[in-house]
C-alpha cells in the first residue's frame, strides 16, 4: 500500500495548475446515458474517482475513449448494453449512482446499487429518490439494490427539497431534461459543479434556467445530441493548494483557478493573515507573517465555507497564534483527521460538530494515517509546515480526488515523494 513521505519546512514557490473539478466531472460523465451522441469532455481530471466512473459506463455499454496522459474523454452510449449498475462498482464511490436517473429518464428502468464513498457520514439519497417519484418512477428497494421503472417516461414535476443536496439537485437535473413538460426544482443547492453541469447539458440540448441559483427550472426534451464541455476548474482543489502554500510559506499562482468560486476561502485566509489576489487567469497566494491570526469557520452550503476544504483549514489553524473554532455543519464524523493531525503536535478538541484547535508554536513530523479523501490532504498540508519528516500511509484516499498532487508540489519546491510498496 502506498505512502507519501514528506520533509516539512521548505516554501512553495511557482505555478499551480488547477485541473476539472472532480465533483463536476463525475456527473458530467453521467450525462452520457442521455444521448445516443457522443459527449465529450475536456480538462477531465484522471482520478481513482473518475476511472471507477469510466469503468462503470462501459459496463453498462458506453463507448470510452480516454488515452492515457490526456484531459480528454469522449463517451459515446449509442446503445445501452445494461441498465443494471452492480454493488462490486457502484459500491466504489457514491457518485456512480447517478447513473441512476439518466438511465431513468432514457430507457424507463433501471436497477442500481446502492451507493459506497468516504465513511464521512449517512449521506442518505432519500431525497434523490423521492424528486424521481415526483416524476412518476416506481421505486423499491430490494437486497441492497434500487429498482426504478418509468415505463410511459417521466413527468414534469414541482420539486421541493427540504434541505440544500448537491447530489439530489444534481440528479433531479439529469432526469428532468428528459421528462415530459416542466420541471421546478425549489430549494436547490447553488455550488458551481451545479451550474457546469446545467451549461453540459444546455450544450446538448436541455433547456434549464436557474442553475446555481435556489431555483431551477427545467423544459422537458424528447433527446439531447453532440456536445463538447470543458470541465470547470476543481475549487476544493485550488483551495487546498492555496492553504498549502499559506502553511508552507513563500508565494503561489493557482493558474486556472475561479477566485469567485472561493470567496469564503479566501475571506477567511486574509483574516489569517495571508495576502491573496485574483485575476482572469487565476489566483495569487502569499504569506509573509510569521505566525497566523486564529480564525473561526462554519461549514455550509455554497456560498458559505465548504465542507470539503475544513479538513485543510484545520490544518492551517493547528500553527495560529491562537485558539480557532471549526464546526462542522454539513456531515457527522467528519473530524476523523483530528487525531491524525494531534500526532504531529497539533492540539484539538473535537466535541460533537465542533472542533476546538490551540495553535502550537510548531508541528514535528510523524507517521500519520490517512480516513478519508479530504482527510487525507490535510495530513499533506500539516506535513508540508512541520519539522522533519511525515509519513502518511492509506494515500489511495488521495488518489480519490487529486490528480499528480506530489508531481505539483514538487515542482514549488516541497520535498514530497511517494513510496510504493506494491499490492
Amino acid at each position: 500500500m502506498d505512502s507519501i513521505t514528506i520533509v516539512g519546512g521548505a516554501p512553495l514557490r511557482g505555478v499551480i495548475p488547477i485541473s476539472g473539478a472532480k465533483n463536476s466531472g463525475l456527473k458530467l460523465m453521467a450525462a452520457a446515458l442521455l444521448s445516443d451522441q457522443p459527449l465529450t469532455l475536456d480538462r477531465m481530471p484522471r482520478l481513482a474517482d473518475t476511472r471507477f466512473m469510466a469503468a462503470l459506463l462501459e459496463s453498462l455499454g458506453v463507448g470510452v475513449d480516454w488515452p492515457e496522459g490526456s484531459g480528454t474523454i469522449r463517451l459515446h452510449a449509442a446503445e445501452i448494453a445494461s441498465t443494471i449498475a452492480p454493488y462490486d462498482l457502484v459500491r466504489k464511490m457514491r457518485a456512480t449512482f447517478n447513473v441512476l436517473g439518466p438511465l431513468l429518464a432514457r430507457i424507463g428502468h433501471a436497477t442500481v446499487s446502492l451507493p459506497g464513498g468516504c465513511a464521512i457520514g449517512a449521506r442518505p439519497v432519500d431525497l434523490h429518490l423521492k424528486a424521481f417519484e415526483a416524476m412518476g418512477a416506481d421505486i423499491v428497494i430490494e437486497g441492497g439494490y434500487v429498482k426504478a421503472a418509468a415505463l410511459r417516461g417521466l413527468k414534469g414535476a414541482s420539486i421541493v427539497f427540504p434541505f440544500v443536496s448537491v447530489g439530489a439537485t444534481e440528479h433531479a437535473m439529469l432526469a428532468a431534461v428528459l421528462a415530459q413538460g416542466d420541471t421546478v426544482l425549489d430549494n436547490c443547492a447553488r455550488e458551481p459543479e451545479i451550474a457546469d453541469l446545467a451549461n453540459c447539458l444546455n450544450a446538448m440540448g436541455a433547456k434549464i434556467e436557474g442553475a446555481g441559483t435556489s431555483e431551477i427550472r427545467i423544459t422537458g426534451v424528447t433527446s439531447l445530441h453532440e456536445a463538447r464541455h470543458r470541465v470547470v476548474a476543481d475549487r476544493i482543489e485550488a483551495g487546498t493548494y492555496a492553504i498549502a502554500a499559506a502553511a508552507a510559506g513563500g508565494e503561489v499562482r493557482l493558474e486556472g483557478a475561479v477566485g469567485q468560486h472561493l470567496g469564503a476561502l479566501l475571506q477567511a485566509m486574509r483574516a489569517a493573515g495571508v495576502e491573496t489576489a485574483v485575476d482572469p487567469e487565476g489566483v495569487w497566494v502569499r504569506r509573509t507573517s510569521e505566525r497566523f491570526k486564529p480564525v473561526d469557520i462554519d461549514t455550509q452550503p455554497f456560498p458559505g465555507f465548504p465542507t470539503d476544504l475544513q479538513a485543510q483549514f484545520m490544518a492551517l489553524m493547528t500553527v495560529a497564534n491562537g485558539t480557532s473554532i471549526i464546526r462542522e455543519n454539513i456531515f457527522e464524523n467528519r473530524f476523523m483527521h483530528a487525531p491524525e493531525l494531534s500526532r504531529l503536535g497539533a492540539d484539538i478538541a473535537v466535541r460533537g460538530n465542533e472542533a476546538v484547535v490551540r495553535g502550537v508554536d510548531k508541528l514535528v513530523g510523524a507517521p500519520v494515517m490517512a480516513t478519508d479523501l479530504r482527510a487525507s490532504v490535510s495530513l499533506v498540508i500539516a506535513g508540508l509546515a512541520a519539522e522533519g519528516e511525515t509519513t502518511i500511509g492509506r494515500v489511495y484516499h488521495l488518489d480519490r480526488g487529486f490528480e499528480r498532487l506530489e508531481e505539483k508540489l514538487q515542482a514549488c519546491g516541497a520535498d514530497v515523494r511517494r513510496v510504493r510498496t506494491g499490492g
